[in-house]
């Protein structure tokens, strides 16, 4: 290779290495130029940027300076609103404080007003009860003196009726009930009870016998209409018509001595002679029997559906009503002084102090009668459970089953013949010639005198009504007492002729008891 060859490349490779060192320099510096313009662009866009953000924070400056003092004129507006909120409550405490110490005062003034109130309640209630006294005591007072009143004027009307003057009777017995009644007291009280009985002269006899009259029954089936035995051996048929009684004999024999009846239910009559027989009496028709087996037939009563109890000194015997004949006989080794009935059933008294309950001939139920001495008769009530039993001396016992006690009621003075209770109100007949009445509910048990006869009292009966008592006596009378208050002061007040006269009102009521008048000008009754 030839030197200028090599050279010219020589000289070419050095051209060509400076040319490309000198566009590897321009590129570089291309490059740099281009950075730096990119670098200024930037910074301009930043300076651009800078100045938003300078602007834009210098408006958060002043919107920061704004909201500062605004939070600055809040922040003195919440001291201020603290300041006074402190002032709200600092006045709230004091009136809580107040409050409360009105609420004690409030408290104490309740208090001590709900103190005078139950003072007041107290005073008012004492004054109310002592009001309530006052007037009770007032209606005490009052109920005493016009009880007092109405039972002095029944004594009074007793008084006058023995002396004859029946019209001044029958007021003073008119007004004796009316006072008694108007203020709730007893009018069985005994003056004002017998007061009516003697005014209304209710009271009727008959003679209807010629022996002693010694059974009274009644049948079931008419109130009207009661039979009647006698020692004469009669038995009669008796109807009560208004105020006459109409008598038919349906069997007389003096050879029989007939000393009880009982009716039963299908009307037929049974009567026990002591001489020894039974009479039967159906449709009027009479049949009778021997009752060879029992000595002295006393008393005739039921003992069941199907058959009667004949009871004698010393025995007893059962009739057969559907066979018609004696059926049983029972011989007894004690005397027997008194028979009745005891819840349904045949009771028997002994002269050995002992009771029996009769539940079958051959079952007797044997105790104890709870009194000493002879019983001669014998009642007793389901409603008060109370039994009355009469004794030989006249003297009445009644028992309290409930408490078991035991009273003596003193009245007759001889052998008690007949007992009935009527719940709490018990009559009695007596060989003494008296039917008494007495009101067991009373805490004094009195007698008062309902009927006297000329002779012993041998036996009586209650009609269905309970309203009226037949009593029949040795004389052979048959007398109607009428019990019934009610009914005794309607006979007195239609048989009332006059009103009292003022002087007589003044005597005997009192010039401090307004005037009233008891039959008006057209002769009808007034009532209070």
């Amino acid at each position: 290779m030839k030197k200028k060859d090599i050279a010219t490349g020589a000289v070419g490779l050095a051209l060509l290495g400076t040319t490309a060192a000198g566009l590897a320099g321009w590129y570089t510096e291309h490059r740099r130029v281009a950075d730096l313009e990119s670098q200024v662009a930037e910074l301009r866009l930043q300076e651009k940027r800078s100045s938003v953000v300078r602007s834009v924070s210098k408006q958060m400056e002043e919107i920061a300076y704004q909201q500062k003092e605004i939070s600055d004129e809040q922040r003195e507006e919440a001291i201020q609103q603290k300041r006074t909120a402190e002032e709200m409550r600092h006045r709230s405490e004091v009136e809580r404080q107040n409050a409360l110490i009105a609420q004690e005062k409030a408290v104490v003034s309740e208090q001590q007003a709900q103190e005078a109130r139950l003072v007041a309640e107290s005073e008012r209630q004492m004054a109310d009860h002592q009001r309530v006294q006052a007037e009770f005591s007032k209606r005490v007072a009052d109920t005493l003196s016009y009880v007092t009143l109405g039972r002095s004027l029944g004594s009074l009307s007793l008084v006058q009726s023995r002396l004859g003057n029946t019209e001044l009777a029958a007021l003073l017995a008119y007004a004796s009930y009316l006072y008694v009644d108007r203020y709730k007291a007893d009018v069985y009280y005994p003056a004002v009870f017998q007061s009516l009985m003697t005014a209304s002269q209710s009271k009727r006899t008959w003679f209807t016998h010629r022996g002693s009259l010694m059974g009274v029954a009644y049948a079931s089936d008419n109130n009207n209409s009661l039979v009647t035995v006698s020692s004469y051996g009669e038995i009669v048929k008796h109807l009560k018509q208004g105020d006459h009684l109409r008598s038919d004999i349906l069997l007389s024999n003096k050879d029989y001595d007939f000393r009880d009846v009982y009716i039963d239910e299908d009307s037929t009559i049974y009567a026990v002679s002591r001489s020894g027989h039974l009479a039967i009496i159906r449709s009027n028709a009479a049949q009778v029997i021997p009752v060879e087996a029992l000595e002295h037939p006393m008393w005739v009563t039921k003992l069941d559906d199907s058959s009667v109890l004949l009871t004698g000194d010393r025995g007893l015997a059962v009739y057969d009503k559907q066979r018609r004949m004696i059926v049983a006989t029972r011989e007894l080794d004690f005397h027997l002084t008194a028979a009745s009935r005891y819840n349904n059933m045949p009771i028997l008294f002994d002269d050995k102090g002992r009771q029996h309950i009769v539940k079958d001939i051959n079952e007797l139920q044997t105790s104890a009668a709870p009194v000493s001495g002879r019983v001669t008769a014998f009642a007793s009530s389901k409603t008060s459970k109370r039994q009355v039993f009469g004794m030989s001396d006249g003297t009445i016992y009644l028992y309290d089953e409930k408490d078991q006690k035991l009273t003596k009621l003193e009245g007759h003075l001889s052998r008690i013949s007949k007992l009935k209770l009527n719940n709490l109100r018990l009559v009695s007949s007596s060989y003494d010639g008296t039917v008494k009445f007495w009101n067991t509910a009373s805490a004094k048990v009195e007698p008062m005198t309902m009927l006297t006869a000329d002779s012993w009292i041998m036996n009586f009966d209650f009609d269905n009504s309970k309203n009226y008592a037949w009593i029949g006596d040795r004389n052979g009378n048959l007398m109607e007492a009428l019990l019934s208050v009610p009914m005794l002061v309607d006979l007195v007040r239609k048989n009332l002729k006059r009103n009292f006269t003022q002087d007589e009102w003044d005597y005997y009521i009192g010039k401090n008891v307004p005037y009233e008048k008891f039959v008006t000008d057209s002769r009808k009754e007034v009532r209070p």
